[in-house]
C-alpha cells in the first residue's frame, strides 16, 4: 500500500458537516487539511438546478443507492434510503429545505449525555453558519456561508395552506426558525441566486482556493490504528490501495450509513459482529451503528379544481422553458425547490413543542417525479417528528466495497401507528377549511373510501416513505454509557485522534430536515478539534405555546 500523501487533519465525506469542518479547520492557514470525497463533481444543471431535485437522488451517478432491508412493519418493502455521492453529499442532493430544529431538541441532547450540546450552545453556532434572507433580526445570523432563503409563494396554493393552518387553530409564524417554530408559514431552503446553495457552494469551493486544503477522490475503506491511536485512512483510489497519513486526526464525516460502517470496518464497533466477520477489535463500542432513526412521511394528495397547481408545468415543453430560463437567467419556476409553505404542529394536549411537520407542495407527485393523477392538485408531506422505533447498521461482509445493512425498524413502536392516524385526520382538517374552498376537489390519497383505522394501516403500511433524515449511529453521549460512541468533543470513545462529526452522532432526531443540523454539528465540532473555547452562550428563549398542557393548538388564533 502506498502513503500518498498527508495532513494535519484527514476528513472523510465533503457532505453537510464535512464541507463545514474542511473550511473552519483551514480558515487560518495554520492546519492542512485533506478531504476524502468518493462521488463525483457537483458541476451540472441536474443539482445546482433547484427544481430538478428529484432528479439526483435517483440516479447511481450522484446517490450511493442504497436500500433498507425489508421492513417488517411495512409488509416487508424496502425502501430507498438515498446518501449523496457528489462534492458535497446529501447537500448536493438534497431537497434544500432548511430546518433549525426546535431548542428543545437540543435540551434533550444535553439532558441525555451530550453535555455543552444544548440550544444555549448551539444556537450561536447556527448564527455564525447562516446568512439569513428575511428571518427574525437578532435570532439568526446575518454573516455566514450559507444563505437561507424563502420562495416567492406566487402559487396561491402556499398561502391557502397557511391561512388553513390559522382558520384550524394552529396559527402563523413568521418564522419558524426563529424565536416560534410552532405554526404554519413559509418555508425557508437552502437557494441563492436560482442555485442550490450546497455546503460545496457555501464552504468547500471558497475553502479549496486555499493552499492548505486538498480534495482527493477515492473509497476509503479504513481506518488505520497504531495500537488505540488512528494514523490515517486506507482509500482505494482507481484501483490502487493508497494511505494518507493523518499527523493529528481523522475525522468521519461520512454519513449515518457511511460512518459507523468506516468504524465497524476499522475495528471498532461490537466485539461479536466484529468477528463474525473477521475483523480484528480495535475498540469494543456496542452503540456504533445502533440507534438508527429517521423521519417516515406520509403524502396526504387532493385534488385542485382551479388550475392553479404545477401539474401545467410537467410537460416536456414547459419543462424546457423553465430550464432555458433558469440557465440564461437563473430566475423562474427553475429557480425554487416548490416548498414554499409548511407547518410544525403539536399532535396533542401535554406535547411542549412540536412533533407533527408538514411539507405543502402545489402539485400531487412523488419524489421520483411520478404523477398520480392526470390533473391538477396538491399534497402535504406529513409525518411525526420523534419516533420510538430504532434500527441498526451493520455490515453485510468484510469487503468495504459492499453496501452496508440498513435497517429502520420502522414503525415497530405501536405510538407511531396512532400517531400516523392522527396525521392524516389532522391533515383532512386542514384541507377541509374555507381557505381551500375554491380548490378542493375529491382527495387522491388515501381517498375518501378510507376511514377506519385498519385502512389507515394499510395506507400507511404500503405508502409510508422515509424522508431521508437518517442519523443517530455514532450517537453523542457520556462516555461511560456503554452505548455512546463519541463524547461530547466528537472523540471515538475508546480510542484516540479519531473523531465523528455528522448527523450519525444525533444523540436523538431533531425536528425537521437535517442538512442545517448537520453544518451546525461540523461548525461547533471545529472549534472541538482545534481546541478553541466555544462561542459565548446564548441567552435566546424560545416560544413555548402556554397552552401546550391542555390544548394541541392555540386558544386564540394568532
Amino acid at each position: 500500500m502506498i502513503e500518498t500523501n498527508s495532513a494535519d487533519f484527514v476528513i472523510v465525506g465533503s457532505g453537510s458537516a464535512g464541507a463545514a469542518m474542511a473550511s473552519r479547520l483551514s480558515e487560518d492557514g495554520k492546519n492542512s487539511v485533506i478531504v476524502i470525497e468518493y462521488g463525483v463533481s457537483d458541476v451540472g444543471p441536474l443539482i445546482q438546478m433547484p427544481s430538478a431535485l428529484s432528479y439526483p437522488m435517483n440516479m447511481s451517478l450522484y446517490d450511493w443507492g442504497y436500500r433498507t432491508e425489508p421492513e417488517p412493519y411495512l409488509g416487508g418493502r424496502q425502501l430507498a434510503a438515498p446518501r449523496g455521492k457528489v462534492v458535497g453529499g446529501s447537500s448536493s442532493i438534497n431537497g434544500m429545505v432548511y430546518v433549525r430544529g426546535h431548542s428543545r431538541d437540543f435540551d434533550h441532547w444535553e439532558e441525555s449525555g451530550a453535555k455543552g450540546w444544548g440550544w444555549a450552545d448551539v444556537h450561536p453556532y447556527y448564527q455564525r453558519l447562516e446568512t439569513s434572507h428575511g428571518g427574525e433580526e437578532g435570532v439568526r445570523g446575518s454573516n455566514g456561508p450559507l444563505h437561507v432563503t424563502r420562495g416567492k409563494r406566487e402559487i396561491p396554493l402556499f398561502d391557502a395552506f397557511i391561512e388553513a393552518g390559522r382558520q384550524a387553530g394552529f396559527g402563523v409564524t413568521e418564522d419558524y426558525n426563529g424565536t416560534r417554530q410552532e405554526g404554519f408559514g413559509a418555508m425557508e431552503r437552502t437557494v441563492w441566486k436560482g442555485r442550490r446553495w450546497s455546503t460545496a457552494n457555501a464552504y468547500l469551493k471558497p475553502a479549496l482556493k486555499r493552499q492548505n486544503l486538498t480534495l482527493v477522490k477515492g473509497l476509503a475503506e479504513r481506518i488505520r490504528f497504531e495500537g488505540k491511536r488512528a494514523i490515517g485512512v486506507e482509500l482505494k483510489r482507481g484501483g490502487t490501495s493508497q494511505f494518507i497519513r493523518a499527523n493529528r486526526e481523522v475525522i468521519l464525516a461520512a454519513s449515518a450509513f457511511n460512518s459507523p460502517k468506516l468504524l465497524l470496518h476499522s475495528g471498532v464497533g461490537p466485539k461479536a459482529h466484529l468477528k463474525e466477520h473477521g475483523i480484528e477489535v480495535v475498540a469494543d463500542r456496542p452503540g456504533v451503528g445502533e440507534n438508527l432513526q429517521d423521519h417516515l412521511e406520509l403524502y396526504i394528495q387532493q385534488e385542485c379544481t382551479q388550475p392553479v397547481s404545477l401539474y401545467s408545468k410537467l410537460g416536456l415543453f414547459s419543462k424546457a422553458m423553465i430550464g432555458a430560463e433558469w440557465l440564461l437567467f437563473k430566475t423562474g419556476l427553475g429557480a425554487t425547490n416548490h416548498f414554499e409553505a409548511c407547518a410544525f404542529v403539536r399532535s396533542k394536549a401535554g406535547v411542549e413543542y412540536p412533533d407533527v411537520q408538514y411539507h405543502f407542495l402545489p402539485v400531487a407527485i412523488r419524489y421520483d417525479g411520478k404523477v398520480v393523477a392526470k390533473s391538477h392538485g396538491f399534497q402535504a408531506h406529513v409525518g411525526p417528528m420523534r419516533s420510538k422505533s430504532r434500527g441498526h447498521v451493520r455490515l453485510k461482509s468484510s469487503d468495504p466495497a459492499d453496501a452496508p445493512s440498513i435497517f429502520f425498524n420502522y414503525m415497530s413502536h405501536p405510538d407511531d401507528w396512532s400517531d400516523f392516524r392522527h396525521c392524516i385526520r389532522l391533515t383532512r382538517e386542514v384541507f377541509s377549511q374555507k381557505a381551500f374552498d375554491v380548490y378542493r376537489g375529491r382527495e387522491l390519497a388515501p381517498g375518501d373510501d378510507v376511514q377506519s383505522d385498519e385502512q389507515f394501516d394499510g395506507f400507511i403500511r404500503e405508502h409510508a416513505e422515509s424522508a431521508y433524515h437518517p442519523c443517530g449511529t455514532c450517537k453523542m453521549g457520556d462516555a461511560k454509557d456503554k452505548f455512546s460512541v463519541v463524547d461530547p468533543q466528537c472523540r471515538v470513545i475508546g480510542v484516540d485522534n479519531l473523531r465523528v462529526a455528522d448527523s450519525s452522532i444525533f444523540p436523538r432526531i431533531t425536528n425537521g430536515n437535517l442538512n442545517g443540523p448537520s453544518i451546525m454539528v461540523g461548525e461547533k465540532a471545529s472549534d472541538h478539534i482545534m481546541g478553541k473555547d466555544p462561542l459565548p452562550r446564548s441567552n435566546h428563549v424560545p416560544w413555548i405555546n402556554p397552552d401546550w398542557k391542555k390544548n394541541d393548538r392555540l386558544t386564540k388564533t394568532t
